[in-house]
């Protein structure tokens, strides 16, 4: 039997926009309780209004700041008293040849793909173990499976996701807690550079992209299976992207 995500409470990163607006969405809709965190508090609360029936909170935070990262779980905690599902999702993009690449630019995309994963599963872990349940999804990339030579530094840090996840799942799962990574290909957000309706309707009738929306119903599925049932990996493409 499928489980039930109606009251449970979901801490979701980089919910404003993107593969993190389409998972707030779909949880809303599933009766969940929300904890939206990203950079932008405006664009949050845009989100937010999507949902008005929906008990939500907004957390506006810089996820390349470890003190914001404890942060966004504390105060979700002190609002709901617990967090169900952590949905860590924030990332930055960063293709392009390595010698033409600013060196802090790695250090700003590690902070945020790897180190904000890292805290904030840490900071939710204690709560789930002591209740004995918990889910966590993090956002991995297609990158994580195979290190893509247009992106080095950004399938870097998709290859560290992928073996903390692996890690930390064998770890938490005597708690009965399940831990895995959604891996998607090319998806058509502004992550990707893609904003104009009518180009990611192209894209999509093309085969040749995943809307946010795809991702977010894989993730639905992720969660709701039964409880004897842990989806490790769940790598999902368009059709025609040959990798």
């Amino acid at each position: 039997m499928s489980r039930d995500l109606k009251g449970k409470v979901a801490l979701v990163t980089g919910a404003s926009s993107g593969i993190g607006r389409a998972l707030a969405r779909m949880l809303a809709a599933e009766g969940a309780k929300l904890a939206l965190v990203g950079r932008s508090a405006e664009r949050l609360e845009a989100v937010r209004a999507e949902f008005p029936d929906t008990e939500a909170l907004v957390i506006a935070a810089d996820l390349t700041k470890p003190a914001e990262v404890e942060r966004s779980v504390a105060e979700t905690l002190a609002r709901f008293g617990q967090v169900d599902i952590l949905l860590a999702n924030a990332g930055l993009y960063l293709p392009g040849d390595l010698v033409e690449t600013d060196p802090d630019d790695f250090d700003t995309v590690i902070r945020v793909n790897v180190n904000a994963v890292f805290r904030a599963v840490r900071a939710v872990l204690p709560g789930m173990i002591e209740r004995g349940s918990g889910e966590i999804i993090v956002t991995s990339s297609i990158a994580g499976h195979q290190a893509l030579h247009w992106e080095p530094v950004y399938s870097a840090t998709k290859h560290a996701v992928q073996a903390f996840v692996h890690g930390v799942r064998r770890q938490a799962a005597p708690h009965g807690i399940r831990v895995g990574a959604i891996a998607p290909g090319v998806v058509l957000n502004e992550l990707w550079g893609y904003s104009d309706p009518a180009a990611i309707a192209a894209k999509a009738a093309a085969r040749e992209g995943l809307l946010s929306e795809d991702v977010a119903d894989a993730v639905l599925f992720m969660l709701t299976r039964p409880a004897n049932v842990t989806i490790r990996d769940l790598v999902i493409l368009p059709q025609n992207q040959d990798i």
